[in-house]
């Protein structure tokens, strides 16, 4: 393909009230229409998806009894595994030989309709396993698929209608399988130096073992589960296996003996309190006495915080702490002096000081909270030896097919939507609104620094999404068309919540950090 169409801004989708769809949608009645261009966010996202269809079209195409899944994002790129097969260079070069031919020969995708009945036969093969596990679970009368070259997939986000514009992707051989990358937003045009992310792929590891010990692997096995009554089971192995982690990673914090503080960062939603407080217990058990700090109290006054671009308040940025008296405070508590340690209202844009002192006792360890726990500027002169850094995220491994994954970026959005509906009053279409700044400021302080942690904990848990199910569909059903990006966002997350059968709160246990959203957590009103 000419690179110049893409400098040319194609149009890859459009909006139909508000509904992001293919090209080819057939409009039935009068609608707003509106463009969808490849530099746009949904434009990227089409493309982004349409490349993985390109993968899994090629992997059908040259191993037909063999089973390809996607996994889970990895820095600019998408890890890709065959379930029962270590990937060989020479596999990768055949995929993309058949990709950069498909693009070549600027194929159709098209969308059509198959009875369900005719679905069940077309997918009844090794390559559609998930497919064909989440249709078992289904009974709509119609199914819509996408077909490239006569290989058909379920559809469930818009595509490009033509391979041709598919052209800028990097296929490379990756720990046992494949990463599919794609350009970044900054240029288009290019695929950055790979950057690897070992401490990220190491933890989706683990939780892709973890699902296939519990039979969770895609929607389709998670639906068989609720509707066969055994969800009991996966909930207690799931909570289990979450709290494992932070067991395991306080029994290395006593076995380092050195260690005097925990800083503890993590993105919006990742479960950072409930998360803490779990290590604080544990910690506890194994002989310590934990001291929690917040970063968020060393915030300066509402007056003296940085302003954005837009002039509003930035309280993302590092420069909107009182980084002096956090460094000062920091050094006193680790000499053994006692600290009046602050606290920010955040009603006020205030901040006061304790009246109580705290000291580091021999078995004292402090542990750290805040989004720029990980960030080395934060105490640039701390001994290294004193310190452990956690990295927190709600990294989703569930996915809905072997094409379709459930972001940890929209499972994310889902919890704090429910949560901000239930404790800050905040109406669903302006939580959605407001994501777009969420990321920006993620983007900037907390993921560039992930890989500076000793320890990850995925919060996630293997039986989440159907927990939030009876919560979050209500909450997404309430935004209407004119609520623009926020209705745009709603509709493409029902699309897969609706696949999913609910599971009841009243499983759930006290201490879940599902509970930090929903409510009833044993740890109070967090």
């Amino acid at each position: 393909m000419d690179e110049s169409l893409y400098k040319n801004n194609p149009v890859v989708g459009i909006l139909v009230d508000g509904e992001l769809k293919s090209l080819d949608y057939k409009i039935l009645h009068k609608a707003e229409i509106e463009e969808v261009k490849l530099f746009s966010p949904l434009g990227k996202r089409i493309y982004r998806h349409s490349i993985c269809l390109l993968l899994s079209y090629a992997a059908a195409f040259l191993y037909p009894n063999r089973h390809l899944e996607i996994g889970h994002s990895l820095g600019d790129g998408f890890y890709f595994q065959f379930t029962d097969h270590e990937v060989t260079e020479e596999e990768v070069k055949a995929l993309k030989n058949k990709m950069e031919e498909a693009v070549a020969k600027n194929l159709t995708i098209e969308t059509k309709y198959v009875s369900y009945l005719n679905a069940l036969k077309l997918f009844s093969k090794p390559q559609y396993e998930h497919s064909l596990s989440l249709l078992k679970t289904r009974n709509d009368s119609v199914i819509k698929i996408n077909t490239i070259d006569g290989f058909s997939f379920i559809a469930y986000e818009p595509v490009v209608t033509h391979t041709s514009i598919l052209s800028i992707w990097e296929l490379r051989l990756y720990q046992n399988g494949l990463l599919l990358r794609y350009p970044q937003t900054r240029d288009i045009n290019n695929i950055k130096d790979f950057v690897d992310n070992p401490l990220l792929y190491k933890i989706f590891n683990k939780s892709r073992e973890n699902l296939k010990i519990l039979h969770t692997s895609s929607l389709g096995e998670l639906n068989e589960i609720i509707k066969n009554g055994d969800t009991e089971r996966v909930i207690t192995l799931s909570e289990a296996m979450m709290n494992r982690q932070i067991a395991l990673i306080s029994e290395k914090i006593k076995t380092l003996g050195t260690i005097k503080a925990v800083f503890i960062a993590g993105p919006s939603s990742s479960g950072k309190t409930t998360s803490s407080l779990k290590l604080f217990r544990e910690l506890e058990i194994i002989g310590y006495e934990p001291i929690k700090i917040s970063l968020d109290d060393y915030y300066l006054p509402k007056e003296q915080v940085p302003k954005d671009e837009d002039g509003n308040y930035d309280f993302e940025v590092m420069e909107a702490l009182n980084l002096e008296l956090f460094r000062n405070n920091l050094e006193e508590l680790l000499k053994g002096n006692e600290v009046h340690l602050p606290y920010y209202d955040f009603k006020s844009g205030m901040r006061g000081e304790s009246e109580a002192t705290t000291l580091l006792k021999e078995n004292s360890i402090l542990i750290i909270e805040g989004i720029h726990a990980l960030n080395p500027k934060l105490c640039p002169n701390i001994d290294p030896n004193v310190v452990y850094k956690i990295y927190i995220s709600c990294l989703t491994s569930v996915c809905i097919d072997e094409q379709n994954r459930i972001s940890t970026t929209d499972n994310r959005i889902i919890r704090r939507l429910v949560r901000d509906s239930r404790t800050r009053g905040i109406a669903p279409e302006d939580t959605l609104s407001m994501w777009p700044s969420v990321e920006r400021g993620e983007k900037n302080h907390i993921f560039p620094y992930q890989n500076n942690a000793n320890s990850m904990i995925n919060s996630n848990l293997s039986y989440e999404i159907a927990a939030l199910v009876p919560y979050a569909i209500p909450l997404l059903r309430s935004i209407k068309p004119d609520c623009g990006y926020a209705y745009t966002t709603a509709r493409r997350i029902l699309k897969f919540l609706e696949l999913c059968y609910p599971i009841q709160s009243e499983k759930i246990p006290s201490d879940s950090v599902l509970r930090e959203f929903i409510g009833g957590s044993v740890y109070g009103a967090i």
